[in-house]
């Protein structure tokens, strides 16, 4: 009996989660002694990401959850599956699974009800089925326990990195398509997820209308409505400050990273955050909330605002913008701390994680 890895991932978009269990998957190839030892089994509309992967043959046109939950279990059941993404097979054996956050707990009004009830089911039979379960932080790991009622013991944190920034090569022409100077814009980066905050984070805009006329505020990504409930932040304002960037490219992100004032990233509820780090790693000074998870992560190379207050968001924001000593103090503090925060060392203790549980 072997190993392979839950590929679902590889059909998806890639945000924070995928990203994870890509980055995930590729440090684990790369130190096994060949990447066939750790296949990555896809579904039949899986993206070619590079990775050694083999599309199963098992009820090819499955395809999303009928595919996890028929297929994969069929194709691995000689193997220990390792699924990364929340989710993998109800009833498979000899499983490895990582949840990200117990969000559908702690915070479901952000939610759809239909996606809170088959969370929740998942997760009460997955506590039951899985030999282990992974996470992202000792925060959520915290609240994987209290809500699933598990010993610490079971859960194990595996420590996302920000290197994979390195192989990302930036396009700066976002920035000239945005119309961005350089330290004369904010970046918000996430969906709209009620989660994030961005509410407030617009109206503490609209407090700052004081500073300079071409200073901006960029906001990159979007909601699926499938997911999250219908709330007002899905609502575009009318502003010439705030620019609606959508998704962008991980090289667009990255040379928006590397010129922005700062990041502001004020939200309630984070299983792990990876764009302040990714962020920091970029060289971009980071604002973020002092909850859940970002804390942990961030460490002392952030500036912390109250993500309940909308005077010390804009408060916080105006001192970065303005102020060139802080800005650098932040910039390089940022850069120091997120170099820590490597895929090899995460993919080193997951693989010692495999070979105890071989």
């Amino acid at each position: 009996m072997g190993f392979a890895i839950n590929g679902k991932f590889a059909s998806q978009r890639i945000t924070g989660v995928q990203r994870v269990a890509y980055e995930l998957t590729r440090a684990m190839q790369s130190r096994a002694s060949s990447p066939t030892e750790l296949p990555v089994l896809v579904p039949p509309d899986a993206n070619d990401l590079g990775l050694a992967a083999r599309r199963t043959h098992i009820a090819r046109n499955l395809k999303g959850n009928l595919w996890e939950q028929i297929a994969l279990p069929l194709e691995s059941r000689r193997d220990t599956l390792i699924s990364l993404c929340n989710t993998g097979p109800l009833f498979k054996r000899h499983h490895l699974l990582m949840i990200h956050d117990m969000a559908v707990y702690d915070v479901p009004h952000g939610f759809s009800k239909k996606f809170v009830m088959w969370y929740r089911l998942r997760f009460s039979v997955l506590r039951r089925q899985a030999n282990l379960i992974l996470t992202v932080s000792r925060f959520s790991r915290d609240r994987i326990c209290h809500h699933l009622g598990l010993d610490e013991s079971r859960v194990e944190v595996i420590r996302p990195g920000a290197d994979h920034m390195d192989r990302v090569t930036a396009e700066p022409g976002i920035l000239q398509k945005l119309a961005l100077k350089r330290d004369k814009y904010c970046i918000l980066v996430g969906s709209l997820d009620p989660r994030k905050n961005l509410q407030r984070v617009l109206a503490a805009t609209r407090r700052l209308n004081h500073l300079d006329d071409d200073f901006k505020f960029v906001i990159a990504g979007g909601a699926n409505p499938r997911v999250f409930a219908n709330h007002d932040s899905t609502q575009q304002p009318e502003s010439d400050r705030v620019i609606w960037a959508g998704f962008v490219t991980d090289g667009e992100l990255k040379a928006l990273y590397s010129s922005a004032a700062c990041l502001v990233f004020a939200s309630l509820y984070e299983g792990y955050g990876l764009p302040p780090l990714e962020a920091m790693y970029c060289g971009c000074p980071v604002i973020v909330s002092a909850e859940a998870s970002l804390p942990e992560v961030c460490g002392e190379a952030a500036m912390y605002c109250d993500a309940t207050s909308v005077e010390d968001i804009a408060a916080k924001i105006e001192s970065m913008a303005t102020n060139d000593e802080l800005r650098e103090r932040h910039r390089r503090a940022g850069l120091a701390h997120a170099s820590q925060f490597r895929w090899e060392g995460a993919a080193k203790k997951l693989m010692q994680i495999l070979q105890t549980a071989g």
